[in-house]
C-alpha cells in the first residue's frame, strides 16, 4: 500500500496488503457492540432451545401438534353433522370432549330411565348388545331425536337439538363395544 492511500484514511485505519479487484479489505477488529449483539443472539438462541425443549412442560412438540390436529377434528365434526354417517359417530366416540358433553346430556336426560351406568331400569340396558329399534349410530340417533310412540321413550329432538343428541349417541358408542354393535347392525340389515 502506497504512502499516499494511507493518508487517506481516517487515523488508525489500516488497509490488508492484499487486493481482490482492485479493492482492499480493512485490518480492523470489529466493533465492540456488534460483538456483544452477535454473542447476545447467540446466548439467548441457545437458552430459548433450552427452555423450549426441555422446560415447556410434558408436552413434546410431537403431541402438542397431535393435540391440536385432535381438536381440529373434533371441530370439524361438530361443525358437520351428517345424522345418516354412522363413521362420524363412532369418530366422535373416539373424542374426549363429545363424550364428555354427552355424558353430562346422559346424566340429566336419560339417566331416569336408563339408569346412571346405561344398565337400564324403567328403558332398556344400553351397554347389554340388545338393540330393539336399531344398533346403527344412525338408528340410535333417530330413536332418541322421534322417540318411541306408546312407550315411555319420549321424542327428544325438538328439545335437545341435533348436536346434543348426536353427543348422546357418541356417549352411548364410547361405553359399547363397537366390533360387537357392528354385528349387530348387520345382521338387522
Amino acid at each position: 500500500m502506497s504512502n499516499e492511500e494511507q493518508k487517506d484514511l481516517p487515523k488508525g485505519v489500516v488497509l490488508k496488503e492484499h487486493s481482490y479487484d482492485g479493492i482492499q479489505e480493512y485490518d480492523q477488529r470489529l466493533p465492540r457492540w456488534w460483538l456483544l449483539t452477535l454473542y447476545g443472539a447467540i446466548i439467548f438462541s441457545a437458552v430459548f432451545f433450552m427452555i423450549d425443549k426441555y422446560y415447556s412442560g410434558s408436552e413434546s412438540s410431537s403431541e402438542r401438534v397431535e393435540s391440536e390436529l385432535r381438536q381440529i377434528n373434533a371441530i370439524r365434526l361438530a361443525s358437520s353433522i351428517d345424522v345418516s354417517d354412522n363413521e362420524m359417530y363412532w369418530e366422535m366416540s373416539q373424542i374426549s370432549t363429545f363424550t364428555e358433553s354427552g355424558e353430562k346430556l346422559f346424566q340429566s336426560t336419560c339417566s331416569a330411565c336408563h339408569g346412571a351406568n346405561l344398565e337400564g331400569g324403567i328403558g332398556f340396558n344400553l351397554v347389554d348388545g340388545e338393540w330393539i329399534h336399531g344398533a346403527a349410530p344412525s338408528e340410535i340417533y333417530q330413536t332418541i331425536y322421534d322417540g318411541v310412540p306408546n312407550t315411555g321413550m319420549q321424542a327428544w329432538g325438538t328439545t335437545l337439538g341435533q348436536k346434543r343428541i348426536t353427543e348422546i349417541v357418541a356417549f352411548i358408542l364410547s361405553k359399547n363395544d363397537e366390533t360387537s354393535m357392528r354385528a349387530s347392525a348387520a345382521q338387522e340389515q
